[in-house]
């Protein structure tokens, strides 16, 4: 059986060729390093390091945060695809626009604002103070610039997927007298589900491995509010790069985990959605 398969369009082989060596070059082969720097370590050494109280702490804010943002944005990035997908108003374009300010800016300079904003003596954080709700240097701001830096993702992701939602059926479905909510939980949620999902891991891969927006805002406190990929950096600047790879296989395992979860959970979502449109 050949492994090439019949195309009308020649160059499988060079393309393919080229396809291999990039992955290869540009993530296998660091990520093989940095497995191989954590597998030199003594198994209680490396025990040590990715066990810590320090390090446990760190996993649970990390991912715990990222999910956080990541269920965020799957509520109010739908909200936001909906309304420019859906509705014609003066200035659509420019907040269409405007979603995609957090790739354009710097994360250092998203971290900067919203500290500015949310610190004690901001904008907004001056009148929260007096509420008890405290949101720089605590876990809402980590949350909060996670959210930020990730609800891109989530918009961009849902838009094509509410341009292909069926305007007739939606109407035919209200015609025999089918509430919003019944259209929407057996018509449009059906096809923009695989987009909710798509939208939700790519949000919660942009979090995790978040760095410059968050140690700002964060405050950096050991055991509260240190994010792991700033404890693998305080671990490069002690010369320690062993137990920065080691935490790093450990970040690498389980957002790897999360995203093969997720994507079986899109495979699902279209096999039904695809049964739902034979049906």
């Amino acid at each position: 059986m050949s492994f090439r398969q019949a195309s009308v369009l020649p160059g499988f082989g060079l393309t393919f060729g080229f396809t291999t060596f990039f992955l290869s070059t540009m993530v296998l082969l660091p990520l093989a390093a940095m497995v191989l720097a954590a597998g030199s370590m003594h198994w209680s050494d490396f025990v040590h390091v990715v066990f810590s109280a320090r390090a446990l702490d760190s996993y649970r804010l990390s991912f715990g945060a990222s999910f956080l943002a990541a269920s965020i944005n799957l509520v109010f990035g739908f909200i936001i695809a909906w309304t420019l997908v859906r509705y014609e108003f003066p200035g659509r374009k420019l907040i269409d626009a405007l979603i995609d300010m957090p790739f354009a800016l710097p994360t250092a300079v998203s971290g900067i604002a919203l500290t500015t904003v949310f610190a004690q003596s901001g904008w907004i954080g001056r009148y929260l103070e007096p509420l008890g709700i405290k949101v720089a240097y605590t876990w809402l701001g980590v949350t909060l610039a996670l959210t930020l830096i990730s609800m891109p993702f989530a918009v961009r992701a849902l838009q094509p997927a509410l341009l292909e939602v069926q305007r007739d059926l939606e109407d035919a479905a209200e015609t025999l007298g089918a509430g919003r909510f019944y259209v929407f939980r057996r018509i449009i949620l059906p096809t923009v589900l695989p987009a909710l999902l798509t939208g939700f891991s790519l949000s919660f891969a942009r979090a995790v491995g978040e760095y410059g927006s968050v140690i700002f805002i964060a405050g950096n406190l050991p055991m509260k509010t240190e994010i792991t990929p700033l404890l693998i950096v305080i671990h490069l600047e002690q010369f320690d790069y062993q137990g920065a790879a080691a935490l790093g296989l450990v970040m690498l395992v389980m957002s790897f985990t999360v995203l093969f979860a997720i994507n079986l959970l899109q495979a699902w979502g279209r096999r039904r959605h695809l049964q739902a449109a034979s049906s």
